[in-house]
């Protein structure tokens, strides 16, 4: 892509996270008169990386004038608290189910950050005297405690200023945000930011993360247009999904054939959209009366937390889900459907015989009440661990996926008998395809930024956009490019 020379009417971009990468997604927008944040998404590595990365900022803090939010994963919102606690003059823009959302998922972040410090703390109180003199170094002692904590996490709310779609906003002083729907989750926008200049208006499109179009209870993306520039994501550059009907039909297909073993079907699941997601196509599949009406948990606090959020805003999904709320048959409130809160009441699932469907966090399988339910079922040859989330390597999800005879969990080993089901067609972000199809619709005058993916994703895309002739590029972190608005 070509590269403008400097000068006085121009907007600075600056790629900070998620470049290259799928976690940490951050870019800051360099204006005449501002400095904008584009997303504060958290980046997840070894925890030394981790605290280093999250706590190094290539600008101020309190030099920002605003910070416009995409969405409420983690990645892409996890760090706000530690910026507010750094000193973060500027509002956080965001659509108010982002925001409603961000309150659960930043709480929840912070919590399990002083978890996992607690627990380092007491692996170093139990360590050989050598050990403990390498935890008492200054790296160590920074590493062991949390970026914020719960408190910090809610005390960072104060800062959002909730948007509608389609509402165009001053973020600045010569600046203008618009969010429209992602299609991603709830709530999520792809933006168009309008920078005026001298010599014209800037207009630069966002589209990271993107959805898909027919996911479950979403609408599908809006395609933005007359842009100069679109940072785009590539987190499936090279590769394409199935479709949701091969999922729904997967589902129905491994629900029968473990109710007929008089089976259990247990799914590790994230609270965030992936479990009111699941929720949803039983509901659908029960209502069609493709599937026997059998018992269903949603054993996790949060996700429990985060489907009354999206029973809050129903407005953000598509209109077959508001025609069912409307006529009492809500999706996230059905007759068979429980959703749990104490752990006594978890436990009691475990001595529970009957055929049933346990929803549970963490979506990893690396913490949370899953963990107690998988050791539980995966013994026995009549249940089923149906996965339906990427599984990372090196984790115990990721053992259960590649089938491994026999598992850890809790430090005990136990033999993976069960039914092993996976479903990676319920993918909220696009595919290659998808993405392709966005950048030729999205059509940018002077040029398409991608990240937001793995090098090989991401470069996958680069070469079938440039193929079709797209001005395209793959930014380095923290590289800085100079954009200016086409001449109209």
């Amino acid at each position: 892509m070509k590269r403008v020379r400097k000068g006085n009417d121009h907007c600075r971009l600056q790629f900070l996270g998620g470049v290259r990468s799928v976690t940490g997604s951050s870019h800051l927008l360099t204006t005449p008169k501002a400095r904008i944040l584009i997303d504060a998404g958290l980046f997840y590595g070894r925890r030394a990386e981790f605290y280093s990365v999250n706590t190094t900022f290539a600008f101020q803090p309190q030099r920002i004038d605003a910070l416009v939010l995409s969405h409420a994963h983690i990645d892409h919102c996890g760090n706000i608290p530690t910026l507010v606690k750094r000193g973060l003059r500027g509002r956080v823009f965001a659509t108010s189910a982002t925001r409603d959302l961000c309150r659960l998922m930043l709480a929840d972040s912070g919590h399990v950050q002083e978890e996992d410090a607690r627990y380092l703390r007491k692996l170093a109180r139990k360590a050989s005297p050598r050990r403990r003199r390498r935890e008492r170094s200054p790296e160590a002692a920074q590493v062991r405690g949390p970026l914020y904590t719960e408190r910090d996490a809610l005390r960072a709310m104060v800062k959002f200023r909730p948007l509608a779609y389609g509402q165009r906003f001053s973020v600045a002083a010569d600046t203008a945000v618009t969010f429209y729907d992602a299609g991603h989750i709830l709530g999520a926008s792809v933006m168009l930011l309008e920078v005026k200049l001298a010599s014209g208006t800037l207009r630069l499109g966002y589209a990271v993360d993107l959805g898909r179009k027919e996911l479950p209870m979403l609408n599908d993306p809006v395609v933005l247009s007359d842009l100069d520039y679109l940072i785009l994501e590539s987190t499936y550059g090279g590769r394409a999904h199935s479709s949701i009907e091969e999922a729904t039909q997967t589902l129905k297909d491994v629900i029968n054939r473990t109710v007929a073993r008089r089976g259990k079907v247990v799914i590790p699941a994230f609270a965030l959209e992936r479990t009111q997601e699941v929720i949803y196509c039983v509901a659908r599949l029960q209502q069609d009366g493709l599937i026997p009406s059998i018992p269903i948990f949603v054993d996790s606090p949060l996700a429990t937390r985060v489907t009354e959020v999206f029973r809050r805003n129903l407005h953000y999904l598509d209109e077959h889900v508001k025609d069912l709320v409307q006529n009492g048959a809500s999706p996230f409130d059905f007759i068979n459907l429980r959703y749990v809160q104490s752990q006594a009441e978890s436990k009691a699932l475990n001595v529970d015989q009957r055929p049933m469907i346990i929803l549970a966090g963490s979506g990893m399988c690396e913490a949370g009440r899953i963990l107690h339910h998988l050791k539980n079922t995966i013994t026995e040859s009549r249940n089923t661990v149906l996965v339906v989330g990427y599984m990372a390597q090196d984790t115990l999800g990721k053992r259960i996926v590649d089938r491994e005879k026999v598992v850890r969990i809790y430090g005990m080993e136990y033999e993976l008998n069960a039914e092993v089901a996976v479903i990676n067609a319920l993918s909220g972000h696009a595919d290659k395809n998808d993405l392709l199809r966005y950048a030729r619709e999205a059509d940018p005058r002077q040029g398409t930024f991608l990240v937001h993916g793995d090098e090989e994703q991401t470069r996958a895309l680069y070469e079938a956009l440039a193929a079709e002739g797209a001005a395209v590029a793959m930014p380095q972190k923290e590289e800085e490019v100079v954009l200016q608005p086409t001449l109209r």
